[in-house]
């Protein structure tokens, strides 16, 4: 029989520690464990063999895909999405002989809302990456990554600009640029180092 409670569904492979905490709606599913102290929000999926270990917080709706596993210091906001076999660390120097374990040793990974990062790539710790950034798969990521942008490589580079609904954006002479599938407009800064969502009232108006 699997796992069961009112508010979430856990896969009877799963091994979930006491103290563990999921929300309501959440899928755990084959291989996983989920540590004590790990805190996931509502509505999340957590493919098969994902790791989550003690101080992990996920907000609602994160997706982990199969193979990935979530240390010490990784947090993530809501509706991130973690592709198969994404890699993080919390140690950027570890020796085998030198214990660097518990509070103070584990550097934060901080993935804000919406951020989709793709299979296979590196999130090396001590990193922030801004709201409904991307990272190509198979990528490693060294530096902070702003909000929206698109970045792939090792080490991963900015290569342009994504809108909240995943499609790239191509900006006008104005620094304007329309998402084609949810029509909302984005402007790039004078420097071209940050985009912004513009609002409906900020929106371009026809010249008559």
């Amino acid at each position: 029989m699997p796992h069961a409670t009112p508010d979430y569904y856990a896969h009877p492979t799963a091994v979930l520690d006491e103290g563990c905490q999921i929300g309501r709606g959440s899928r755990v599913w084959h291989f996983c464990h989920i540590s004590a102290g790990a805190d996931i929000g509502e509505d999340c999926n957590l493919g098969q063999n994902v790791f989550v270990a003690d101080g992990v917080v996920l907000g609602r709706n994160v997706k982990v895909q199969n193979n990935v596993s979530l240390y010490g210091g990784v947090i993530c906001e809501d509706d991130v999405f973690l592709g198969p076999s994404v890699v993080f660390t919390n140690v950027k120097n570890p020796r085998s002989a030198v214990p660097r374990k518990g509070a103070g040793q584990y550097q934060t990974t901080y993935l804000e809302q919406g951020v989709t990062i793709g299979a296979n790539a590196t999130i090396v710790c001590g990193t922030r990456l801004g709201r409904y950034a991307f990272v190509g798969a198979g990528s490693v990521v060294t530096h902070d990554v702003p909000a929206y942008a698109l970045v792939y490589g090792a080490p991963a580079r900015p290569q342009g600009w994504m809108s909240a609904f995943g499609h790239r954006l191509q900006f006008d002479a104005d620094r304007r640029a329309t998402c084609p599938e949810s029509g909302e407009q984005y402007e790039l800064s004078a420097d071209e180092q940050s985009v912004r969502p513009l609002a409906k009232t900020e929106k371009r108006t026809s010249k008559i």
